[in-house]
């Protein structure tokens, strides 16, 4: 079965309302149409590289070879786990969580998109909380980091509710316009001070030597945060 050569296919990650897990053919299918109706705004870009820009159909098709391309490169001291998120059984975006050399740095990056029509309803903080749970207490990791442009306030919103703190700014070239990003940082004390959405974990412990980390169970994921 594909889960004996892939373990990363079991791993679930539950809040109250929120799944998410790794997209099956449909699932990513539905990613893609998602897309396509559009995430943001034509007079902004909240994306570092514009795919966006994209016709429908080529941002459709970018969603899924994208997926493809970071599920076909996955190596433990690279990784991008690309997961869809379902309210209640719907598609509504992806919630990644990235890391680098993480067995010795212990240190994440998220990054995330919602359908425009499933923004502004909370959301997006529950799958953030997702996956800061299993960074931090499936993990283990130590700090997670996160960015956004000084135009995406709801980015920022989320983030904060989380702990993350200001870390700096970068200046990048978007759309042949200069473009600020500030770059946030959460460290582990802050973030088990700001918990607030609960999370569980499912299907973690063969997923382990994925991430570069010792085949042995991890912290509790079933604790309930407050």
């Amino acid at each position: 079965m594909l889960i004996d050569h892939w373990p990363l296919v079991g791993l679930r990650l539950r809040t109250p309302r929120l799944e998410l897990r790794l997209p099956g053919e449909d699932e990513l299918a539905e990613l893609g149409e998602l897309a396509a109706e559009g995430i943001h705004e034509p007079d902004r870009m909240p994306f570092l590289v514009p795919w966006t820009d994209l016709p429908p159909a080529d941002r459709a098709r970018s969603v899924v070879q994208h997926h493809w391309l970071r599920r076909g490169n996955w190596a433990p001291e690279n990784w991008a786990l690309n997961l869809v998120v379902l309210d209640h059984g719907r598609v509504v975006g992806l919630q990644t969580v990235a890391a680098r050399d993480f067995a010795v740095l212990r240190q994440v990056s998220t990054a995330s998109w919602l359908g425009a029509r499933f923004q502004r309803q909370g959301i997006g903080t529950e799958m953030r909380a997702a996956v800061l749970h299993l960074a931090f207490a499936g993990l283990n990791a130590l700090e997670a980091m996160s960015g956004a442009f000084e135009d995406n306030a709801s980015s920022f919103t989320v983030s904060m509710r989380h702990g993350y703190e200001l870390d700096g700014v970068e200046r990048h070239v978007v759309r042949g316009r200069p473009a600020v990003m500030r770059r946030l940082r959460l460290t582990r004390a802050r973030w088990e001070m700001h918990r607030h959405v609960r999370v569980s974990v499912a299907g973690l412990p063969p997923c382990l030597p994925m991430f570069g980390l010792a085949d042995d169970s991890p912290a509790d994921l079933h604790e309930t945060a407050s």
